[in-house]
C-alpha cells in the first residue's frame, strides 16, 4: 500500500453541546476531504500535549500514512480541555464520548466509520463506550483494561483493598493539578489552572465509600451486559501486567466478535512494551481498522479466537528484557481441561483430587504482615523491580507445598482455581495464593496469584463477617497465566494470610486453620492449539526521542529495622526532565511513595505518596507537589491528601483534603 502523506494538527477545539471545549490533536491523511478517512478516537485525561504525546507519535502517523485519521481528545480537565474532570468513567465522561463520535462522524473528511481505542483508562472507556452502542463506533481495540471495575481493576480484589488504590489516587491528583499550556490556551491559562485546583476531586474519597461491588462499580462493568457490546473488539493485556485476566474474560463473555491477544509484557502497548518479544501492533491495527471502518475483504476476522504467549520459565532478576518462551493460537476458546493436584499426606503436592472424607489435617497460618513484599507493582510500567522478584523471601512466610522435580514439561493457559476448607477464629481475614515456578537451582518465579477477603466468600456485593471457628469451605480463582513448567522444575503452591503491601491489611490478624486435606489446586491445561510465529514490528524503537534536560531515576527497596519492628517498601520514580523538541514544553515527574507496617500489627500500616510535577518552556515554569495519604484505626479508614502550586517561585495555591472513611468488613 502506498504511504500518503498527512498533516498534525497540534489542536482542534470540539465544542460540547453544553459549551464545553474540549482540546483535540489530529493527524490527518491528505486529500481527506475529497476522499473521506475512517478515523480512531482516543480519550484520556493524560494530556495529549505531554503526558501521551510520545506514543501517541510511535502510533497516529503511522495510521495516517495508511488513510486513517487519529483522532486523541483529552477529557474535561485534563491538558488543554476545559472544566473540571468528575471522576473516573463517569457517566458524564461516557456521554461525551458518544457526542465526540458523532462530531468525528460528521465531519467532511470522514467516512462515517469510527474506532475507538486506548490503553489502561482509554481501553476502559472503549469498552463502556462500546456498550452505550453510538450509531457512528464500528470497532473497538482495548488493551490493559477490565469488564469488571471492583475485581479487576487497581481498586479491590475480591474484596481486599489495593494498596494501588492510593498509588492511582495521588497519581490522578498529580495528574489534574497541572495547568494548561499557554501556548495553546492563551492568556486565560491561570484561571483555567486555578478552577481545576480549586475543584478536582481526591479520588480516594469517592473508591473508598464503596468498598462493596455496588452501583458504582457496577456501571462501567461491561461483564454486566456482555450483549451490549456488539461491535468488534481486539482485546489485549500483558502477563506481566495487572490487567492480565481480560482477554480471556472478554472473548468468553463477547464471543465471536471478539478476539484475545496476550503476550509476556507490562503495561504498555505491545509494539513498544517490555519484556520481549513485541508484536506488530500497527500492522495488526490497520489490518483491523481497514476490515470494520472500510469494509476491507482481508481476512482479519478469521484470525483465532485466542493467541498467547507461554512464558518458558522466566528467572525471577533484577530486569527481564526478554522472556523465554513460545507463541500460541486457539481456533476458539473454551473452559479449559483442568489437572488437578491435591496434598498427601507428608505435604507433598501430587495429581490427583483430595481423598473424599479423608480426615482432617490442620495447619496454623499466620504470615508477617511484611509478606509480600516482592509481588512487584499490581500493573507494571517496567520490566525491573515493578515485576515480581524471586518468591523465596515470601514463601518464608507461608505455607507451602510443591510437587517432585516435574518428569515432563507441563504447560497451562487460564486460570487455576483452589478449593480449600478452612476457619478463623475472627470475623475477618484475608488469604493469598500463589503458584510458582521452582527452577532447579531454587530460585523461585512467581507464576499467578489470587487475594481473597473471607467475609466476600459468598459474593462481593453483599459481604457478611465471619463465625469465629466455624469452618468454611472456599474456591478461589486465580488470575490467568500462560506458563509452561520445565522438566526438573517443581510446581510450588504458596498460602499466606497477608499480601503487603499489595493487600492492606484488616483490622485484626487471627490467622488461619488450614485443613491441608481438602486442599485442591486445579491448572488449567494449554490442550490443543497451534504455534506460529507472531510478526515482529517494523521499527525496534518507535518511541519519538526528546532532548534531555535532566536524566530519569528508579528505586525501590525494603528496609526491615529489627530494633523498631518496622518494615518500609520505599518507591521512586522519576521521569527525568525531557523538552519536546517542537513545543519547546519541557515536562518532569517525580513519585516518592513509601508504604510502612509493623510486622504483628495491622493498625500500624501506613502509606503515603508524594508527586512533583513541573512543566516549563523560557520565560515559563510552573510546579505542583500533592501528597496523599491513608491509615487506619480499627473501625476507619483515614485518608489526606494536599495540594500547592508554584508559578515559577511564587506559591499560588495551598489545598488539603481529608476524610474518615468506616471500614466495611475490609
Amino acid at each position: 500500500m502506498t504511504e500518503r502523506s498527512f498533516t498534525v494538527i497540534e489542536n482542534q477545539w470540539i465544542t460540547l453541546k453544553d459549551g464545553t471545549r474540549l482540546a483535540a490533536r489530529i493527524w490527518m491523511p491528505a486529500g481527506a476531504e475529497a476522499d473521506p478517512v475512517p478515523a480512531v478516537f482516543e480519550f484520556l485525561p493524560y494530556r495529549k500535549r505531554d503526558g501521551t504525546s510520545a506514543r501517541d507519535e510511535s502510533t497516529y502517523p503511522v495510521f495516517a500514512a495508511a488513510g486513517i485519521a487519529g483522532v486523541r481528545v483529552d477529557i474535561r480537565g485534563s491538558g488543554e480541555s476545559d472544566g473540571v474532570i468528575d471522576g473516573e468513567y463517569t457517566e458524564l465522561e461516557l456521554a461525551n464520548a458518544c457526542e465526540l463520535i458523532a462530531w468525528i462522524a460528521a465531519q467532511p473528511w470522514s467516512n462515517g466509520s469510527v474506532g475507538m481505542m486506548g490503553i489502561s483508562w482509554g481501553g476502559f472507556n472503549s469498552l463502556q463506550v462500546a456498550a452505550l452502542r453510538p450509531p457512528a463506533l464500528k470497532a473497538v481495540i482495548s488493551i490493559a483494561s477490565t469488564t469488571d471495575r471492583y475485581n479487576d481493576d487497581i481498586h479491590y480484589k475480591n474484596g481486599c483493598h489495593l494498596s494501588a488504590q492510593l498509588s492511582w489516587a495521588a497519581t490522578m491528583l498529580a495528574y489534574q493539578s497541572r495547568p494548561p499550556d499557554p501556548e495553546i490556551v492563551g492568556s486565560h491559562w491561570m484561571e483555567m489552572w486555578m478552577e481545576r485546583l480549586e475543584n478536582e476531586p481526591f479520588f480516594m474519597e469517592e473508591w473508598l465509600s464503596h468498598q462493596r461491588r455496588d452501583a458504582f462499580w457496577q456501571h462501567g462493568s461491561i461483564s454486566e451486559d456482555f450483549p451490549a457490546v456488539e461491535i468488534p473488539t481486539l482485546v489485549i493485556a500483558g502477563w506481566a501486567d495487572g490487567y492480565r485476566n481480560t482477554p480471556l474474560l472478554a472473548v468468553e463473555g463477547l464471543g465471536e466478535k471478539s478476539r484475545a491477544l496476550i503476550g509476556p509484557w507490562v503495561h504498555k502497548y505491545p509494539h513498544f512494551a517490555w519484556p520481549k518479544p513485541r508484536a506488530d501492533f500497527h500492522g495488526e491495527a490497520i489490518a483491523f481498522w481497514n476490515r470494520w471502518l472500510r469494509g476491507e475483504k482481508n481476512g482479519i476476522e478469521n484470525l483465532p479466537q485466542v493467541r498467547a504467549y507461554i512464558l518458558d520459565g522466566p528467572k525471577p532478576a533484577p530486569r527481564r528484557d526478554t522472556d523465554p518462551g513460545f507463541w500460541i493460537s486457539k481456533r476458539e476458546w473454551n473452559r479449559p481441561e483442568m489437572q488437578c493436584f491435591y496434598v498427601e499426606q507428608f505435604g507433598t503436592l501430587v495429581e490427583g483430587l483430595p481423598i473424599p472424607h479423608a480426615p482432617a489435617h490442620e495447619v496454623y497460618l499466620r504470615s508477617p504482615l511484611d509478606t509480600g513484599t516482592t509481588a512487584g507493582e499490581w500493573f507494571t510500567l517496567k520490566p525491573d523491580a515493578e515485576l515480581a522478584g524471586d518468591q523465596r523471601i515470601d514463601d518464608a512466610g507461608s505455607l507451602t507445598f510443591e510437587t517432585l522435580p516435574l518428569a515432563d514439561d507441563q504447560s497451562f493457559l487460564g486460570r487455576p482455581e483452589l478449593t480449600v476448607t478452612l476457619r478463623c477464629d475472627a470475623e475477618l481475614a484475608n488469604l493469598c495464593a500463589r503458584i510458582v515456578d521452582v527452577h532447579p537451582d531454587g530460585s523461585a518465579t512467581r507464576v499467578s496469584f489470587g487475594v481473597i477477603n473471607l467475609a466476600h466468600c459468598d459474593g462481593n456485593a453483599e459481604p457478611k463477617a465471619l463465625a469465629p471457628g466455624e469452618s468454611i469451605g472456599i474456591r478461589l480463582v486465580l488470575d490467568a497465566c500462560g506458563y509452561r513448567f520445565g522438566k526438573g522444575h517443581r510446581i510450588r503452591l504458596s498460602l499466606s494470610t497477608a499480601y503487603w503491601p499489595t493487600v492492606l491489611p484488616p483490622p485484626v490478624d487471627p490467622g488461619l486453620t488450614v485443613d491441608i486435606a481438602s486442599l485442591g489446586l486445579a491448572m488449567p491445561k494449554l490442550g490443543e492449539h497451534n504455534v506460529f510465529e507472531m510478526r515482529q514490528p517494523d521499527n525496534p524503537d518507535p518511541l519519538p526521542a526528546y532532548i534531555q534536560h535532566a536524566p530519569a531515576e528508579t528505586g525501590r527497596d525494603v528496609t526491615r529495622d529489627l530494633s523498631g519492628n518496622r518494615t518500609d517498601y520505599h518507591i521512586l520514580e522519576d521521569t527525568g526532565l525531557f523538552e519536546h523538541p517542537d513545543t519547546g514544553l519541557a515536562t518532569r515527574q517525580r513519585r516518592e511513595e513509601l508504604w510502612s507496617i509493623r510486622p504483628d500489627d495491622p493498625l500500624s500500616m501506613t502509606g503515603v505518596s508524594t508527586w512533583t510535577c513541573d512543566m516549563r518552556r523560557k520565560g515559563w515554569s510552573v510546579r505542583t507537589i500533592s501528597t496523599s495519604r491513608i491509615s487506619c484505626t480499627a473501625r476507619d479508614w483515614l485518608i489526606s491528601a494536599s495540594v500547592l502550586a508554584y508559578d515559577g517561585e511564587k506559591q499560588v495555591f495551598e489545598k488539603t483534603f481529608g476524610k474518615v472513611i468506616p471500614r466495611d468488613l475490609m
